[in-house]
């Protein structure tokens, strides 16, 4: 994801905004040192919310960071959590005339989302999104093995949107 052209990439952040492991580690590190100061100056970001910084070393004009739900089972509210940090994130880059957006997979890591399931909030809620935006949204998958998992139930939500792609890497 952080070698994407795109105009806007999506941090699966923390609620302190600060460099953590995985996604949003990687995104520090290659967006340089000016992310965290730039980071610092929103000083927390609620779950289900966003907060946009410039990319500043990444090819991307913008970071959008949202703030996943930490899962507790599925009956505390996390899939409406984890929608709005799609629905609110593009939302938030076209309120910014972005035309592309590359997501990661919310809160399937430490978060401990199951992917399956993040998978199908993500995908419903991009799809949803994109009916009032007019956005090509990539949704990124850490590698081919993560990808081959869901490659089938994948293909038939994918295939209804020419503005909905899939990376891997």
């Amino acid at each position: 994801i952080t070698k994407l052209t795109v105009d806007a990439v999506v941090n699966a952040a923390n609620e302190k905004l600060l460099p953590g492991g995985g996604v949003c580690g990687a995104i520090f590190q290659a967006a340089g040192p000016q992310l965290e100061q730039a980071c610092s100056q929103y000083g927390r970001c609620a779950p289900g919310q966003v907060v946009i910084t410039p990319g500043f070393a990444l090819p991307a004009k913008y970071i959008i960071h949202t703030v996943g739900p930490v899962w507790q089972g599925g009956e505390q509210g996390e899939a409406e959590l984890l929608a709005a940090c799609y629905k609110n994130a593009i939302l938030l880059a076209a309120e910014k005339n972005c035309t592309s957006i590359a997501f990661p997979l919310i809160s399937s890591g430490i978060f401990g989302y199951p992917p399956a399931k993040a998978l199908e909030v993500a995908v419903t809620a991009i799809r949803e999104a994109l009916y009032d935006y007019d956005l090509k949204a990539i949704l990124v998958f850490l590698d081919k093995r993560s990808f081959a998992y869901y490659e089938v139930k994948i293909h038939d939500w994918f295939v209804e949107s020419g503005r909905f792609f899939v990376e891997i890497g």
